[in-house]
């Protein structure tokens, strides 16, 4: 077990693999663990390096709320408690947004940035409806019936079901934190980096599932268009967990894309 301590917390992080590392970022509330299908796949080839965001399984969970700039920091100081300077980076959802404010923090440190089911937040963001805004916000005692209540609105209704109980296994390990989930929850609502897209320089891909009730699709196009020379991919029949709705289709782009020469835009799959 590995912990790094920047800005009063404790931030646990492990690796996976040997060669050039990925830095691998998760979304709301959920711990390193739900990386579980697509990490063996990557560490395969590559330095896997994955944390626990402050507030979630295994890192502190100190007093909120946080920022997205906050957790990017954290990120970085993974990156320097790894003895990695330079990493691929790979985020979902809010892991996505931690991506995006890291490379226009630490543009150096980036190789390149893959930026999946995830927004830009700002005027332009597409929001999710009504119903899909209210599952950020339910509370229930027992976090099981949170996580079943939530599986309509991130995936996708053709996945077979065995995939979803096998991440609802996972996923009960290190259920969300009730106090750091809503500290998250706060650095999301408060943060932007549309205006700033364009600063990012680093080679990105998009990726999306076209069916996203959560994070609708029209924001992996949004931020597409503002990175200079960023790639789309939408995935179709793949919702919000678009890695356990169409597995080999998205570790098929993820590992084209890190081993790709990075050169002019283009859009795969449905715009």
């Amino acid at each position: 077990m590995s912990l790094v301590e920047n800005c009063g917390a404790r931030i646990y992080w492990d690796e996976q693999g040997q060669g050039v590392p990925v830095l691998l970022i998760m979304g709301l509330g959920w711990a390193s663990n739900m990386w579980h299908r697509t990490r063996p796949v990557l560490a395969a080839r590559y330095r896997t390096i994955a944390f626990d965001n402050r507030g979630a399984g295994r890192s502190d969970v100190p007093p909120g709320p946080y920022s997205i700039a906050l957790l990017a920091s954290d990120a970085a100081a993974v990156l320097d408690a790894a003895g990695v300077e330079r990493a691929h980076v790979l985020g979902a959802s809010m892991g996505g947004m931690i991506a995006q404010e890291f490379a226009l923090q630490y543009p150096k440190r980036v190789r390149s940035l893959i930026l999946g089911c995830t927004a830009a937040g700002g005027p332009r963001a597409v929001q999710a409806d009504a119903e899909a805004i209210q599952l950020l916000f339910r509370r229930d005692p027992d976090p099981a019936v949170r996580a079943k209540a939530a599986v309509p609105f991130i995936y996708d209704s053709g996945t077979p079901r065995e995939r979803i109980d096998q991440d609802l296994h996972v996923l009960s390990e290190w259920y969300p934190h009730p106090e750091g989930y809503t500290a998250q929850l706060q650095a999301i609502m408060a943060w932007e980096a549309d205006s700033r897209l364009a600063n990012i320089a680093a080679p990105t891909l998009v990726i999306h599932g076209e069916n996203d009730l959560l994070v609708p699709a029209a924001n992996g196009r949004l931020i597409a268009e503002r990175i200079p020379g960023a790639r789309l991919v939408v995935l179709p029949n793949a919702s919000h967990i678009f890695m356990t709705d169409q597995p080999a289709a998205a570790h098929q782009a993820f590992l084209e894309f890190l081993s790709a020469p990075h050169e002019k835009h283009s859009v795969i799959g449905k715009s």
